[in-house]
């Protein structure tokens, strides 16, 4: 029984699932996180109450999981947010479920779903529609789709308060960046609403979300995979504009990871998952009273591969050493605890006595596009970003998408789930992969898995734009910056400053090994679009020149 509430929590797994079906109760799924505040807020109020525990203990088998250490069982039964209460049958099928419930609440979902069982019994489970047999409806890839998605730019957007949509507001810091190059004031006034009101002013980074339409009842968590996509994000405004107004914010941020998220052991000095620093339901003015905010230092590799992509975009476009130090430091880390870089093997996350599963798409999908930034940046990661990719192509690549991972478990874990945007973050990956060893097999496995969702196109919102951009550039091939030079020189770091995000730098492409035609002349760099190739370019200036001839 845990100290905090009185509910006797069971972990995730067979034995759980075995002892539902013994007992013939159903299962209290509840969906939890380390910085939730309603999760917390939930055992200490709800869970605490002595009755309703008691209801739980005896009617049902009660278990608790860790969204971000178990993020294929987030996506089955995830309510909405978090906490979630979710009802399970013995087999792991759906009854029903909630967000948030206090203790009137509870009380009430508890009988209904007593009288549920006690009327159809395990017949009452159902699989989610998202987990049903059916794939995802194929397509051609065509111009429509990229302009269908920049055209939700316009219809979502909110004119009056910036951002998307009309009720909470995300950063969306994909959908910010496919933007940047189709819609760019929508994408900068989005930027400035989220410096103006999700930017921690006191200790720098982001916060997770504000609840209301004017970004007011702001959330405040500051979670890893949020402030490193929020911080490329900014970065990225500011390649295109040269406004310290985005870059700041980013810097800012860069300092938030690497003091309040940076972990300084485990791996590496990694950064932790989640929150390093939580702050919740108060305002900047009154920290002084709150206790210290809850940290979790678990290393994640998704996570902190994100981070170091972020990290390496500002060092390029910025030659700020802290970040390129931080990033070089997180990818050491990664290989030497997550991964396994021969068999290209991805471990989700290590704690101080435990590590999780294996082969999560959106892990390797991360890993994959840090080691592509890394080689272009540093001259080094081509080959983990290699086997990482071959080993998910392998084992995660079923029927023209990406499954989520590994398809066996407990509860609904053997039924296959194709997250969308973590297919457009894999194939992306696959597609810079491509442009940066000129290995066309990751290129057709990106194409493959666009294909597999073209069918849905018009169903498809601005939450997913960046499956927009990754038909743009399937449509008319990446742009490549071939680099006759080490990292670091004047011209390796003008391809970095060129005005376009989702171009590729390819460093030391005068070297014999480099892969044709990304060979050049020493000392020159070549830009490639298409199938065209420009004169060799010797100083940044005619390298610039010849961008515009390119893609003019």
């Amino acid at each position: 029984m845990s100290d905090e509430t009185r509910v006797e929590w069971r972990d995730w797994g067979p034995a759980a699932f075995a002892e539902a079906d013994e007992r013939d109760r159903p299962v209290l799924l509840s969906l939890s996180a380390t910085w939730c505040e309603g999760c917390h807020e939930m055992d200490a109020i709800t869970y605490a109450e002595p009755r309703i525990a008691a209801n739980v203990n005896e009617g049902f088998v009660p278990v608790r999981v860790d969204v971000d250490r178990h993020p294929r069982v987030r996506e089955r039964y995830n309510m909405g947010g978090f906490p979630t209460t979710a009802f399970l049958a013995p087999d792991g099928t759906l009854l029903t479920g909630a967000g948030y419930l206090d203790i009137d609440g509870m009380r009430q979902v508890l009988e209904s779903v007593r009288e549920m069982w006690a009327d159809k019994g395990r017949d009452a489970g159902r699989v989610p529609r998202a987990l049903d047999a059916d794939l995802p409806p194929r397509g051609e890839l065509t111009d429509e789709i990229e302009s269908h998605l920049a055209g939700q730019l316009e219809v979502k957007y909110d004119a009056k308060h910036a951002g998307w949509g009309t009720d909470a507001k995300f950063p969306l810091p994909r959908t910010v960046e496919f933007a940047l190059k189709r819609d760019r004031n929508r994408a900068l006034r989005t930027l400035d609403a989220v410096r103006d009101h999700l930017t921690d002013d006191v200790d720098g980074g982001f916060f997770r979300y504000a609840g209301t339409r004017d970004w007011g009842d702001v959330a405040y968590e500051k979670p890893l995979d949020t402030n490193a996509a929020v911080t490329r994000a900014f970065a990225n405004a500011f390649l295109y504009t040269g406004d310290e107004a985005y870059l700041d914010p980013a810097l800012d941020a860069v300092g938030f990871l690497t003091d309040d998220l940076w972990t300084g052991y485990g791996v590496g000095g990694s950064l932790g998952p989640g929150l390093g620093r939580a702050y919740y339901a108060a305002p900047a003015a009154d920290r002084a009273d709150l206790d210290e905010p809850r940290r979790d230092l678990t290393v994640f590799a998704g996570g902190n591969a994100l981070a170091a992509d972020a990290l390496l975009a500002v060092a390029a476009y910025t030659d700020d050493g802290g970040a390129r130090e931080y990033a070089d430091r997180i990818l050491d880390g990664l290989e030497r605890d997550l991964i396994d870089a021969e068999s290209g093997a991805v471990t989700h996350y290590r704690g101080s006595d435990d590590a999780g599963e294996a082969d999560l798409l959106e892990d390797a999908a991360r890993v994959v596009g840090a080691y592509v930034r890394a080689a272009g940046v540093r001259g080094e990661g081509a080959d983990v970003a290699r086997a990482v990719a071959d080993r998910a192509i392998d084992r995660l690549h079923v029927d023209g998408s990406f499954v989520d991972g590994p398809r066996s478990g407990p509860g609904l874990l053997d039924r296959s789930f194709r997250p969308l945007d973590a297919n457009v973050e894999m194939a992306t990956a696959l597609l810079d992969l491509a442009a940066l060893t000129g290995e066309d097999r990751y290129r057709e496995i990106a194409r493959e898995t666009a294909e597999a969702f073209a069918g849905a196109t018009e169903r498809l919102g601005v939450q997913v734009a960046a499956y927009g951009s990754l038909v743009g550039r399937l449509r008319r091939d990446a742009t490549v910056i071939a680099v006759g030079a080490e990292p670091g020189s004047d011209l390796h770091r003008a391809a970095w400053r060129v005005a376009d995000h989702e171009k590729v730098v390819a460093p030391n492409a005068h070297e014999a090994d480099a892969p044709a035609p990304r060979t050049v002349p020493e000392g020159t760099a070549v830009v490639l679009a298409g199938d065209g190739a420009s004169d060799p370019a010797e100083t940044p200036a005619e390298l610039m020149d010849r961008v515009g001839d390119a893609l003019s």
